[in-house]
C-alpha cells in the first residue's frame, strides 16, 4: 500500500503530526480519511477551518497554512501494528522536516505521538510549556486523537484545539 503523501512547506502556522495514515487513508491517499475519524469535524468545530473540509481535500488546507505528516508513514489498522524499529526511523525523518519546514506549532494529535516523539513519558494537553522544544523554535501542542474510538467527549476534545485557533488569532493581531 502506498503512503500518504506529507502535505508541508515553509511557512506553515501549524503542522499536525499523526501516528500514521489508517488503512482507508492509505487506500484514499488522503489524512484522516477514515470516515469515523473526527479530524475534519473537529477542525471545523474549533474554528481552524471556515467550513468542513472532506480528507480528499487535504492539500487545500496548505493555502490556511496548515500541513499534515506522520511519525510513521506506514498505513496500518492500529498504531499497535507499528514496530519499535519504524518508531525510531520515524521519530529522525519527521525531527528533519521539522527542522526543514520550521512550521510555528507542532500539533501531535495523540499524546501517544508526542511522547513517541519525545521520548518524555508524559504530556498535557495544549503547549508544552516548561519543556525545551525538540526543535527549537517549533512551539509543542498535544492535542487528543481524533480517532472515533477516543473516548474523551467531542466538546472536550474540541475545546482543546480551540486553543490552536485561539492562539494564532492573537498571533496574527
Amino acid at each position: 500500500m502506498e503512503e500518504v503523501p506529507d502535505h508541508l512547506d515553509h511557512g506553515l502556522q501549524i503542522v499536525f503530526i499523526g501516528f500514521n495514515p489508517s488503512i482507508r487513508s492509505g487506500e484514499l491517499g488522503h489524512h484522516y480519511a477514515n470516515p469515523r475519524n473526527n479530524f475534519w469535524r473537529i477542525l471545523h468545530n474549533s474554528g481552524l477551518t471556515p467550513r468542513l473540509y472532506d480528507a480528499s481535500e487535504d492539500g487545500e488546507l496548505l493555502k490556511l497554512g496548515y500541513g499534515f505528516t506522520n511519525i510513521v508513514a506506514r498505513p496500518t489498522v492500529g498504531a499497535e501494528d507499528i514496530t519499535r524499529e519504524e518508531y525510531t526511523q520515524g521519530r529522525e525523518l519527521l525531527r528533519a522536516k521539522l527542522e526543514q519546514y520550521r512550521p510555528d506549532i507542532a500539533c501531535f494529535v495523540g499524546k501517544g505521538v508526542y511522547t513517541e516523539f519525545s521520548r518524555r513519558t508524559k504530556a498535557d494537553w495544549g503547549f508544552q510549556e516548561g519543556v525545551t522544544p525538540v526543535v527549537d523554535g517549533v512551539r509543542e501542542f498535544v492535542a487528543p486523537s481524533s480517532s472515533g474510538l477516543v473516548r474523551m467527549p467531542m466538546p472536550e476534545i474540541v475545546d482543546i484545539y480551540r486553543r490552536l485557533h485561539d492562539f494564532t488569532e492573537e498571533k496574527e493581531t
